[in-house]
């Protein structure tokens, strides 16, 4: 899951917003750091990357990638969970826009960012004034995620000819995210996660 998926299982559950989005920006153990609701919201983020990685229908997407592109499949198809979120929204989450509900996101974030490490700063200073999550619906963009990635970490090089394995098997992997994502939502509503 990327940034929006965690968002909205994070709202779905009460849990900290804050927290679910700082999680990739904390390594070790957050106690202490951060304040009890934020320390719950890194430990959610984290067993919902946990259980997202384990689940059987992520395991069939990895095989959709050829070997040149599968090491970096998991983090290609956290970026295409958040598109088909963004682009099923209306039918996923048809109480609140998912204008409105990144508007209250952001209303919920922003006044903590002062106490937040620099990168997670960095990240909200485009994140929100660039609606990125908004344009996860666009196929393109996604492209254009993966590219700015790969740029940023030559590790992830791959990356970029990640975006062609979501272009040949785009049906299967929405196929997919369909089977596992309601329920994951309704594991969050049950506070399951």
């Amino acid at each position: 899951m990327n940034f929006l998926a965690h968002l909205h299982l994070a709202s779905l559950a009460e849990s900290s917003l804050t927290g679910n989005l700082l999680a990739d920006f904390v390594r070790g153990n957050p106690d202490g750091q951060y304040s009890a609701e934020i320390v719950s919201g890194i430990r959610m983020h984290r067993r919902v990357d946990t259980m997202t990685d384990s689940l059987p229908e992520v395991k069939i997407a990895r095989r959709y990638f050829r070997e040149d592109f599968r090491r970096v499949a998991p983090i290609t198809l956290d970026v295409v969970w958040d598109h088909f979120l963004s682009r099923h929204w209306a039918t996923l989450h048809p109480q609140q826009s998912l204008e409105d509900f990144l508007d209250a996101c952001q209303q919920e974030i922003e006044p903590l960012l002062p106490e937040m490490p620099e990168r997670f700063r960095n990240l909200n200073a485009y994140l929100w004034p660039e609606r990125w999550m908004e344009r996860y619906a666009a196929l393109p963009f996604i492209g254009d995620v993966l590219r700015g990635m790969a740029n940023r970490r030559p590790k992830l090089s791959a990356l970029t000819g990640s975006f062609h394995d979501i272009e040949l098997n785009y049906d299967a992997l929405e196929q997919l995210f369909w089977q596992f994502y309601p329920v994951m939502m309704q594991q969050a509503k049950d506070r399951q996660l």
